[in-house]
Formats: C-alpha cells, sequence, structure tokens
C-alpha cells in the first residue's frame, strides 16, 4: 500500500472516530491533493477549482468532536484534521480547532488549540502523561524553554481529548546556545547532584522527543518546545542533546551509519554540559540502548531492528556500560 493510500484509509478510519455517521454531512477537502494528502480542511469557494478532487464528505450530526469543541470553547469551531502516517507507534488523530468559517469563503477562522485525541490504550497513556507533564511545567520557573498552554483535557466518546495552546512557531534555525541551554534546563527538572558520578547516572530529567520538529527559537530568545507526550526522569544528562542529533542526521543517511554517528559525535556533543569523553561515549551507549527499548515496547520499528543498528554496536560499546 503506497503512503497516500494509507494516509487517506486511515484518514476514513479517523472521520468515523470524531464524526459519527448523520444524516447530514458537509464537504471538506483534501489538501494539497488526493495523490498527497496533508490535511483535511473546510471546504471553501476557491475548492471548486479542485472539482470533485479531494472532496470529502463528513457528518455533522449533533454530536461530533466539533461540537464538543464548540462546547469548551463557547463558541463554534470548525477542525483541520492532519492526514498523518498510519504506520506510527504513537498515532493518533491531531486536530487544529479554528473559529467557525465566517462564511466569506476564505476557510477556517482563527487558530484556537491543538487537540491530541488518545483513540488507543497506548495513544491514551501518552495524551494523558502529556497532560500530566505539562501541568508540571506550568508550576517550574522555565527560563529557556516555552512550552503549550492546557486549555482543556476531558472525555469524550470514551477518547482522551487534550486541547494546548498554540505556540507563535517560525522556521528560523536554532542557536547551538540555546539548543544546549533548553536541553540542560529540561535536564534540571529531574533530581541531581552536580558531581560527575550524577552526570553521567541517570538523575536527569529529558524531554523524550526533542527532534527538530518539536522545537522551533520564539521571538522571545526562549525554545518553543512541544509534544511532551514522552518527557521521562532518570537518565543521564544529555539524552536530548543526542535524540537531536540523531534524528537530524536520519534525514541525510540510514539507520545503521546514524547511530555510529551519534557515537561518535557523543564527545563534542556533550562537552557543552561538562561531561568527560568517557562519559559522553557512556551516555550515549545507554541513550542507544533505551532507543532501542522504547522501540521495542512500542511494537514498532521506525529505525529496523535493533539487531542491524544497534546489535553491530555492541561490542564496541559493552567496555562502556
Amino acid at each position: 500500500m503506497g503512503d497516500a493510500e494509507a494516509r487517506l484509509r486511515y484518514l476514513h478510519e479517523v472521520i468515523g472516530l470524531l464524526y459519527p455517521p448523520s444524516t447530514t454531512a458537509t464537504a471538506r477537502t483534501v489538501l494539497p491533493h488526493r495523490l498527497v494528502p496533508r490535511r483535511l480542511v473546510p471546504r471553501t469557494r476557491w475548492h471548486s477549482v479542485l472539482g470533485r478532487r479531494g472532496r470529502v464528505l463528513v457528518p455533522d450530526g449533533p454530536d461530533t468532536i466539533e461540537t464538543y469543541l464548540s462546547d469548551v470553547f463557547g463558541r463554534p469551531v470548525r477542525t483541520v484534521l492532519r492526514v498523518r502516517p498510519a504506520r506510527r507507534a504513537n498515532r493518533k488523530p491531531i486536530l487544529t480547532a479554528h473559529s467557525a468559517p465566517d462564511g466569506s469563503g476564505r476557510g477556517p477562522g482563527d487558530l484556537l488549540g491543538f487537540v491530541k485525541i488518545g483513540d488507543s490504550p497506548r495513544a491514551a497513556a501518552l495524551v494523558r502523561h502529556e497532560s500530566d507533564t505539562l501541568r508540571m511545567l506550568a508550576d517550574r520557573p522555565l527560563k529557556t524553554v516555552s512550552v503549550p498552554v492546557i486549555l482543556h483535557h476531558g472525555r469524550w466518546h470514551g477518547l482522551e481529548v487534550l486541547v494546548l495552546t498554540p505556540l507563535p512557531v517560525t522556521s528560523a534555525a536554532v542557536p547551538p546556545g540555546l539548543l544546549d541551554a533548553a536541553v540542560a534546563e529540561i535536564a534540571s527538572l529531574g533530581d541531581h547532584a552536580e558531581d560527575a558520578q550524577t552526570r553521567s547516572g541517570g538523575s536527569h530529567a529529558w524531554h523524550g522527543d526533542f527532534a527538530p520538529w518539536n522545537i522551533a527559537p520564539g521571538a522571545d530568545g526562549r525554545l518553543l518546545v512541544w509534544d511532551w507526550e514522552r518527557f521521562g526522569t532518570g537518565v543521564p544528562l544529555g539524552f536530548d542533546a543526542l535524540h537531536h542529533f540523531l534524528h537530524r542526521v536520519l534525514k541525510r543517511m540510514g539507520p545503521v551509519d546514524a547511530t555510529r554517528a551519534c557515537l561518535a559525535r557523543a564527545v563534542p556533543l556533550l562537552a557543552p554540559f561538562g561531561l568527560s569523553a568517557a562519559e559522553a561515549r557512556r551516555t550515549a551507549a545507554h541513550y542507544l540502548i533505551t532507543l532501542a527499548d522504547r522501540h521495542d515496547r512500542d511494537g514498532h520499528e521506525p529505525l529496523g531492528p535493533a539487531a542491524t543498528w544497534l546489535n553491530p554496536l555492541v561490542d564496541h560499546l559493552e567496555p562502556l556500560l
């Protein structure tokens, strides 16, 4: 099954979940095209130039995710649904909530919030964990990191619904100094001491998915960071820096070369945090093993079987563990 077909099949599954069958329906549009499906949006007049291509009928009965969100915001809401890849361990419906179109034909109105739907036991657990994490962060005096604010967390038709404030994301590059400062501030959320023994031990926190697509520089000089569903504690200092590097190089090389590069670059990557060369290599070894363990628990192998990218490093890593 091709990517477009998989996305569209999952889209129709999500529509059936969030917009129960009704005697009436409204037309939506898949953009930019059914062959490259990325968003399902309220249909406007200019979509007519697409003809029937990309046109999708969505039930609009009295009990849909949009009516639920309208009650949450106290005003009519329309949603834009992301047409997501179907093959993800943490797959879940993601929507943006907008004020209802004003009839001008210009599409959805103002962006009100981002919405995550926990539609499986695993996704629901991740949504609840992110909610708990963001509530904890709201009570911390963060100076470097800026995070979303919870607008609503509730249940609808047995599904977890988490609504978050939108962050003013830009496409600007993240300065290295800001990246390191954010990693250090997040790490400080765990209980830790300052000696070298605990610096390379399991005493710090990490975001858990500090990938390039989950961060952006803010206009106020802080780092915008979202998707906190993988936040955890009890890890060595530097896990987030390694995760960011690994997922950046995965864009241009395969998993085997990328994980080797992560280990090879551990010393300069973790030097800003005061780790020695031995501590840095040991931290990289622990990070890669932790990542493989996560994939195993998720039942999903985005890097392929660990035997192909982790096991070849084991002999080299064993003296560090």
